[in-house]
Parts: structure tokens; C-alpha cells; sequence
């Protein structure tokens, strides 16, 4: 079991294309080919966390936040992380992290929020831009079956609830091959007019090299014509945040009450109470103040994140109930969902929850 192995799984359900591009996720310290020894799943790697990985003989920490974020200039152990990368490399254990790429899944630290509130029918807060890919071939008319079956295989043409999609479009080609070419159809030399299947299928962009793999190697021509753009679109089940529904709807103060017990939090600061039940809820996990307004735009009867800031909780402005349970309160389910994700796959390998308290922040 090498690293490789573990990580693959973790991006089955956050690849690092969902990650957001000021982060910096993946494997920080360490090698992909290096085998584990066991591995160790934590929210922060602090240094008790990394000693606590070293007596566990975990050699893989996998981390939700990223303990090198704004990159080192030096490692000279004066600072907190600083010490935790240096302990980490004496002792030939590796750091990966996830952080934006499971904020982002449709199964990651938002969804994970929805279901310890018992919240239904939820969908994406914030839909995520610029992760759909699509792929245009062109490929002769008798081929076109084949190799539209190979593409889906590797996950193109899936579209929200959808997938085996694609646009076909059948026509002539033309091509003339030169001295040292080796035609699959025609004679090196002579212009040759073929019935050709244009396909265009969408993908998200996580799986581009697994796409073109199977178009290069079951397509029939010795040069294969394609091409690949991004596109602007919202992947609906891809994004930050989520909202869904209580089954019956429940007093402000009730639901407050609610959140405080759910989320262990010694207090929520919340906006002032406006008087109406609380059915749909917004949530989403750390600093969440940027998406306010798209809480009260989706028509949430409340906005569950953290981190607001004395101003922000004006933005509620009558319409929405804002509730901050606290940074680490939010996403403090985040390292068991990483567990049990794990846990299903390797079943007869030591992945531990860490036991360290790794909040900052305390309450009197």
C-alpha cells in the first residue's frame, strides 16, 4: 500500500480540481511511492499531531487543513509550522491535505453538516464555474459506437443527474497522408475522403488524462483529431455550501438551541431573531461570510458557517437568521468523514482519528 494508493481514494470524492486556486492541497511533505505504515486523519497537523502519528507508526497524516498554506521561506523551527514540517520530515512522515477539494464535494464537509442537522433534499449553495471540460473527435462513422462506449467508461458525459451524453454530428472528412505516414484507412500520398462521426462529450477536468488515455488508444487513426476547451458553466453538484431542508419547520430560539448542541460550540453568535420558523437552512463549513448573499438569494430561512465579522451580521438585514457556531465547530465532523471514507476501502489497515484537540479557539 503506497501513498499513491490512499490519495486516490480521497480524490474519488475530492479531487484537487475542486480545490480553489488560492489553496494548496495534495501531498505537501513526503512521496507518492512510499509505503505506509498506517496513516493518521486529523483537521489540523499541529506538532502533537505529528508526535502522535509517530506513536501510532502512522507514517501518512492526512490533514483537512493545509499546515503549509502560504508557502515556506525558511525551516528554521521558529514557528508552529515551521516546527510541525520539520518533525514531519525527521521522521519520514508525510502531510496531505484536502481542504478546498472536500469543501467543494457534493459529499465534503457541507454535505457532512446537512446530515448531522438531518437536513433533506439538498442541493449546492454555490455551484462551482470552470471545472466542465469538453472533448470534440472525430472519428470514422463504424468506429463511432466503440469509441463513444470507451469515452463514458472513464467518466465523460455525465451532466447532474445524467450521463452516457454526447452530441453527434455525421459528415465527410478529408485527410492525405505524407511519405512517412501509415494510413489506418486510404494509401500514404492519396487525398481520402472518409464518413466520419464528429463526437463532443463534456467531462469534469479531474478526469482529462483518463479521457484522452481511451481516446488515444481506441481510436483508429494514426493521428487522432480532438480538441478540449473549459467551459464557463456551474457544475450544480460541484461548489461550495449546501441548503436543503427540516422536515417540519422549528422556532428560531428551538433551532438555535438545536445548532449549539449539534455543533458542541460553547456559544453562536447569531443576528438579531426576526420572528419566523426556520425550514430551509444554507450551511457551510469555516469562513463563510462571502456567501451571505447567496443564502438569502436561495431564500434560506438561516445561514449556519463562521467566522462573521461585527459588520456581516447587518447583511441579515431582516431577511435571513445568521448563525457563526465557530471555525473549527463547523468543520469538526470533516476528519471522521475522511475515516469512514477510508475505512470502507481499506478494511485491514490501521486508519486512526486523531485524539488531539487541535482548536485554537476557547470558551469560557
Amino acid at each position: 500500500m503506497t501513498i499513491r494508493d490512499i490519495t486516490n481514494h480521497i480524490e474519488e470524492i475530492a479531487p484537487l480540481s475542486y480545490a480553489e486556486d488560492f489553496d494548496n492541497v495534495g501531498l505537501l511533505v513526503g512521496n507518492y511511492k512510499t509505503e505506509v505504515t498506517g496513516v493518521l486523519v486529523t483537521l489540523d497537523t499541529l506538532e502533537e499531531v505529528v508526535d502522535e502519528a509517530i506513536e501510532n507508526n502512522c507514517n501518512l497524516i492526512v490533514s483537512f487543513h493545509p499546515i503549509i498554506f502560504g508557502g515556506l521561506k525558511k525551516l528554521n523551527g521558529n514557528n508552529y509550522v515551521e516546527r510541525a514540517v520539520l518533525k514531519a520530515i525527521k521522521n519520514d512522515i508525510a502531510i496531505y491535505a484536502t481542504h478546498t477539494a472536500l469543501d467543494n464535494s457534493n459529499v465534503g464537509v457541507s454535505a457532512k453538516m446537512c446530515e448531522v442537522l438531518q437536513l433533506q433534499n439538498t442541493k449546492t449553495l454555490i455551484p462551482k464555474k470552470g471545472n466542465i471540460k469538453k472533448l470534440t473527435t472525430y472519428v470514422p462513422f463504424r468506429d463511432a459506437n466503440n469509441l463513444r462506449e470507451k469515452l463514458f467508461e472513464a467518466g465523460a458525459g455525465n451532466i447532474g443527474n445524467y450521463d452516457n451524453c454526447s452530441f453527434n454530428v455525421e459528415g465527410k472528412g478529408s485527410y492525405r497522408g505524407n511519405e512517412h505516414s501509415n494510413p489506418t484507412v486510404g494509401k500514404k500520398g492519396e487525398l481520402q475522403y472518409e464518413e466520419e462521426t464528429c463526437i463532443t462529450v463534456t467531462f469534469e477536468s479531474h478526469l482529462e488524462g483518463k479521457i484522452l488515455g481511451q481516446l488515444f488508444q481506441k481510436h483508429p487513426y494514426e493521428e487522432v483529431a480532438y480538441e478540449v476547451i473549459t467551459l464557463n458553466n456551474k457544475q450544480q453538484n460541484v461548489g461550495m455550501g449546501m441548503i436543503g431542508e427540516f422536515e417540519e419547520a422549528i422556532d428560531e430560539n428551538e433551532f438555535l438551541k438545536l445548532v449549539k448542541s449539534t455543533f458542541k460550540t460553547g456559544c453562536v453568535r447569531h443576528s438579531k431573531l426576526i420572528g419566523k420558523s426556520v425550514k430551509k437552512v444554507a450551511v457551510l463549513g469555516g469562513a463563510g461570510s462571502f456567501a451571505i448573499s447567496n443564502a438569502i438569494r436561495e431564500k434560506a430561512d438561516a445561514y449556519i458557517s463562521a467566522d462573521f465579522k461585527y459588520h456581516e451580521f447587518y447583511k441579515a438585514e431582516n431577511r435571513i437568521l445568521l448563525a457563526d457556531v465557530g471555525h473549527y465547530e463547523s468543520e469538526q465532523f470533516t476528519k471522521n468523514l475522511l475515516v469512514d471514507h477510508l475505512t470502507k476501502k481499506f478494511t485491514n489497515f490501521a486508519i486512526r482519528l486523531s485524539e488531539k484537540r487541535t482548536n485554537p479557539i476557547y470558551y469560557i
